[in-house]
């Protein structure tokens, strides 16, 4: 081996540097015995992962075998029809014939952001160290053995569907994979690996370490991306590879410094973290927008493409960030949505005759769409049970008229978190292009606006229905429709008023708010009142209530955000009876709220809002862990994949504080017998919030005011006065329910309960 590239060294494989940091929230580590199952799939892997927000690694084999998949956010066939999307550049694979039927011994260690190994063998004992440098494009894996041994590598790049590749081997050994076919494709891509070594096999000397370092780079990261990775890999050292290491725990500490929770669950703690670790991973400021399976992608056609999937897929996993203070991650999430303005304004016009955007269920980075109908009559009739492949001009809208404005959840959570003036200027023009489209689509009937033709559900020839389905077409006030759009006109309002811009388009905006259809409601077979999924369904016919479920929450509760305890109390108090109704329905006995195919992230933090006993939602959350979780920690359903790492710590955070109508609460679900404590969660009005609840009693409250707005908080001893004591010393006694404090932009603010 060229051991001035592959350095042998004799340090430990952790650095110093935030060592305390990072092992308290390794204390939450991930722990594997047996070799991944599902590793490479088309969906979620079962495999140790680590990751940058951009490249991520997935490490499957054996131990005398091991893989490692390299995935990058960036790396997409731009074609409109699957299996066009996210695509797998390629990988490396480390052969150790010594290893053969060792144990098997992994951890997943979120604090320090790395995979440790530990295999065990009568002939030898091989220690391994894999991360994903937190600031640059490198993998760094680090191998370490007690007795001599050789081992074999092979640099690859994926192959096949239309893709070119290539490689070669000088001072270092390199692959690429293109895909570009401008023809076929709406824009080229291109990745390079680059290893620093151009050996194919190399010994382990007893006691000292190798290390290997493989440079990614895309045309998408610079227009030199080939001899980027090359010299780059070149250039590696050892000082170089420390620096990164620095570099990599200073980003990971100050990342999980940003929030913190303790619930007296390490259970429950374990899931938070890690989830929060994953996205970490899969989602950075600056880099290409995480798809549906983030960068841990471990083979072509991943499942939708891998795609940016706008009717829930997309938006949810980044909820829970922006509660947990990690507003970076959700800074990647509107270029896509901006990207495709154009389309989707040809789109409106020209299939529905109206202004403003009009988005299909898939899209993907650069304006790309992902999701249209195949391209021939023949393979639309073998995929889709019919001929036609020209339903709504080829695009996949399925019915749905939502998909933009879905996405304006996410602008207005991070907008009401932060009141970032820059951020309001950047999506303005989105939300006012949906606004646009929704003055014209709506009509105005007796009175009221009405909703038609916008689907509960997704709406589509397939299979099972034979190729017949506009006879499911024709659904008439959806509630996921009458809650998304409401969201969206008191977003726009709001948000046009902050900037002070189309004040005169306000009335409209207002009027349209005031006389919006109610949600739908009917008598359930016990006689209570309970949510319908719309008013009426196709052809008119009735429609019987189904209670508050997944599809209801988005439009309601999440992203949606517009009704609450405090909206409308009599109105929640019939979405809590039908939550507490969800056990009579599930499929399985772990599956409260029906999950397993979509949802957890949607139904428990939903259930939190809406006052369900935090204790019965922690019960069920356990049991519809263990119903379906890999080694990794990620909770796994049928229909998606990153959205499940907003569940836990979103559900949490809930339960711990909220602020989405306008009032922040204090442990406004959490069970006050049980203590816990939480430190810098983010409350709407960019208030960071800090509050110990202990033997039954909250301690105190601490704001920190970042944009100095007048903060509403729910009195945290109802009853009783409340003392204010400012950074300047200055107090005051407050009274009433709730209490409202103005604030200075910076100023950090004390409450605690006044005794005489």
């Amino acid at each position: 081996m060229n051991t001035h590239k592959a350095f042998i060294l004799g340090v430990a494989l952790l650095s110093t540097i935030g060592v305390k940091a990072q092992f308290a929230i390794d204390d939450y580590k991930a722990v594997f015995t047996s070799s991944p199952q599902h590793v490479p799939t088309t969906k979620t892997p079962d495999a140790p992962l680590a990751g940058n927000g951009d490249i991520g690694i997935t490490m499957g084999g054996t131990p005398d075998k091991l893989c490692f998949y390299i995935g990058k956010n960036d790396f997409w066939r731009a074609y409109p029809v699957y299996p066009g999307g996210i695509a797998l550049p390629g990988g490396l694979d480390i052969e150790i014939k010594e290893l053969q039927g060792t144990t098997y011994y992994a951890e997943q260690l979120p604090g320090s952001a790395e995979i440790r190994t530990k295999f065990t063998t009568p002939h030898c004992q091989l220690n391994l160290s894999a991360w994903v440098a937190a600031t640059d494009n490198k993998i760094i894996i680090e191998l370490q053995s007690d007795k001599a041994v050789t081992a074999h590598l092979r640099l690859w790049a994926a192959e096949g569907n239309t893709s070119i590749t290539a490689g070669g081997k000088d001072k270092v050994m390199w692959v690429s994979r293109s895909f570009e076919n401008t023809e076929l494709l709406r824009w080229p891509t291109h990745v390079a690996l680059a290893l620093n070594s151009n050996s194919d096999e190399f010994s382990l000397i007893p006691g000292k370490k190798v290390q290997l370092v493989i440079s990614v780079y895309t045309n998408h990261d610079t227009p030199d991306w080939k001899n980027k990775a090359i010299t780059e890999a070149e250039k590696v050292t050892e000082a170089g590879v420390e620096q990164l290491r620095k570099e990599h725990h200073s980003w990971w500490n100050h990342f999980w410094k940003q929030s913190h929770i303790n619930i007296g669950d390490s259970y429950f703690e374990k899931y938070y973290y890690q989830s929060q670790y994953l996205f970490a991973c899969s989602s950075r400021e600056g880099k290409f927008a995480p798809g549906i399976w983030g960068p841990f992608v471990t083979r072509d056609e991943a499942a939708w493409g891998g795609d940016y999937h706008l009717n829930y897929n997309y938006q949810a996993p980044y909820w829970a960030s922006f509660s947990s203070n990690h507003i970076s991650l959700t800074d990647n999430f509107d270029q896509p949505l901006l990207d495709y303005m154009e389309a989707g304004r040809k789109h409106a016009q020209e299939l529905l005759n109206c202004k403003g955007i009009y988005y299909p269920v898939g899209i993907g980075p650069k304006g790309l769409c992902t999701a249209m109908w195949p391209l021939t009559p023949e393979e639309m009739q073998e995929k889709y049970s019919t001929h036609e492949n020209t339903i709504d001009g080829g695009y996949k809208f399925l019915g749905q008229k939502i998909n933009a404005v879905f996405s304006v959840g996410n602008m207005l959570m991070r907008y009401y978190s932060t009141y970032d003036e820059s951020y309001a200027r950047k999506v303005y023009p989105y939300l006012l292009a949906c606004a646009d489209f929704w003055e014209d689509y709506l009509s105005l009937e007796n009175g009221r606006y009405v909703i038609r033709m916008d689907h509960f559900n997704e709406v589509m020839p397939n299979k099972r229905n034979g190729g017949v389905w506009r006879n499911r077409l024709g659904d008439f006030n959806s509630t996921l429709s009458l809650g998304l759009v409401r969201m969206l006109f008191q977003g726009v309002m709001d948000m046009s008023d902050f900037l002070s811009i189309d004040k005169i388009r306000q009335s409209r905006w207002q009027d349209i708010l005031e006389k919006l259809s109610e949600y739908p409601l009917g008598i359930a077979e016990d006689g209570r009142q309970s949510l319908k999924n719309m008013e009426k369904g196709p052809q008119d016919k009735e429609v019987r209530p189904s209670g508050l479920n997944r599809v209801s929450i988005h439009g309601l509760i999440l992203p949606a955000g517009v009704v609450g305890p405090m909206t409308d109390a009599a109105f929640n108090t019939i979405l809590l009876e039908d939550v507490a109704h969800w056990s009579e329905k599930q499929r399985d006995p772990n599956d409260w709220g029906n999950t397993s195919n979509n949802g957890i992230e949607t139904c428990y933090p939903g259930a939190v809002r809406v006052g369900y006993p935090s204790d019965k939602i922690l019960s069920y959350l356990k049991k519809r862990i263990e119903m379906d979780v890999y080694p990794n920690s990620w909770i796994v359903q049928g229909g998606g994949g990153i959205e499940t790492l907003a569940a836990i710590p979103l559900t949490i955070n809930e339960m711990l504080l909220q602020s989405y109508e306008g009032v922040i609460r204090v442990f406004p679900n959490w069970n006050h017998k049980k203590d816990a404590s939480f430190e810098n969660l983010r409350a709407y009005g960019a208030f960071l919030v800090t509050s110990t609840l202990k033997e039954g009693l909250i301690k105190g409250v601490t704001l920190v005011s970042e944009k100095g707005r007048v903060c509403k908080i729910e009195n945290p001893w109802k009853g009783h006065p409340v003392q204010v004591i400012r950074e300047n010393g200055k107090a005051d006694i407050l009274y009433g329910e709730y209490l409202q404090i103005p604030t200075v932009a910076g100023e950090k603010i004390e409450l605690s309960l006044y005794t005489n």
